[in-house]
């Protein structure tokens, strides 16, 4: 039994007749008949009574109607959901941020995204830079939020610019150093620094490196943390201050005072990380939600 048997029955079941069911099919009266034959042959039972001027489904041939349409409609409806997955329409995309960078940008991408894509489902990985790298590269996700990791470990991958961040220094409200609108590197690396766990994040400390190189003297870290939540705390608690992109200001709220460096540092770029070669149609839709965010 093929699904033409079945839509042949469904046509001549509908019509009532096998002249209009071949017209309605783009097919010969003939070829129907034969395919009906056929199907009643297969099954054993007869699903029409036929007269010489009608024809009207059995009992065996109406119950047969049902359990056909419900094929061809299951059958309709796996073709469409394979070329919605092919086209990106459904699906999951597999998509790595860091929470600190993304915080204004990620919220507003997914939106924008899911308002477009409804059928993809979106799968988020809170991932260090040095882990989004080896996921990405591993396949294990489509594609990461997060800062440039430089040329050196860009092999195989694009990376596609979103947004930017003006630097700021991160200090709790009660510090005297938070009534100023800026501060001078050199005099900020007197202060205790709070930072993000070397081993996961060496981009940051290479950064460090290179701010503090022209004020002639580094900042001691006092502190590592494997996150921005737990940096913050640190931070609001008084234990030092921290260098932090100005969108953090969403996450942390008056627990902190963002101030300025004087003078002012690059912007922090972030960017869209994925593998060279076709990305496939809902990854480059996210990647372009992402820029309409940033």
């Amino acid at each position: 039994m093929e699904l033409r048997h079945l839509r042949y029955f469904t046509a001549v079941a509908e019509e009532q007749n096998v002249t209009r069911a071949a017209e309605r099919l783009h097919v010969s009266q003939p070829a129907v008949s034969r395919q009906i034959r056929d199907l009643e042959d297969e099954l054993g039972v007869p699903l029409f009574e036929r007269t010489a001027k009608s024809l009207r489904l059995t009992d065996a041939g109406q119950a047969f109607l049902t359990e056909a349409r419900a094929v061809l409609q299951r059958t309709e409806e796996a073709i469409k959901a394979v070329r919605a997955v092919s086209a990106g329409a459904r699906g999951e995309i597999r998509v790595a941020y860091a929470p600190s960078l993304t915080i204004e940008l990620l919220p507003q991408a997914l939106r924008a995204f899911q308002s477009d894509w409804p059928g993809v489902r979106v799968l988020l990985h809170d991932l260090s830079t040095e882990e989004m790298l080896a996921q990405i590269r591993a396949g294990k996700v489509d594609l990461a939020l997060g800062v440039h990791p430089g040329k050196s470990q860009m092999k195989g991958l694009l990376f596609q610019r979103l947004a930017s961040y003006p630097i700021c220094v991160a200090l709790p409200p009660s510090h005297p150093l938070a009534r100023r609108r800026a501060v001078t590197r050199a005099r900020i690396a007197e202060e205790p620094m709070i930072g993000y766990a070397r081993e996961a994040y060496p981009e940051y400390y290479d950064g460090i490196e290179t701010l503090f190189t022209s004020a002639g003297r580094q900042p001691r870290i006092a502190e590592e943390h494997d996150g921005v939540t737990s940096l913050i705390a640190a931070v609001e608690a008084g234990r030092g201050f921290a260098l932090v992109p100005s969108c953090i200001k969403c996450l942390a709220g008056p627990r902190l005072k963002l101030i300025g460096l004087e003078p002012p540092a690059p912007k922090i770029v972030v960017g869209a990380l994925r593998r060279e070669g076709r990305a496939g149609a809902a990854v480059e839709r996210f990647i372009a939600a992402s820029a309409m965010a940033g």
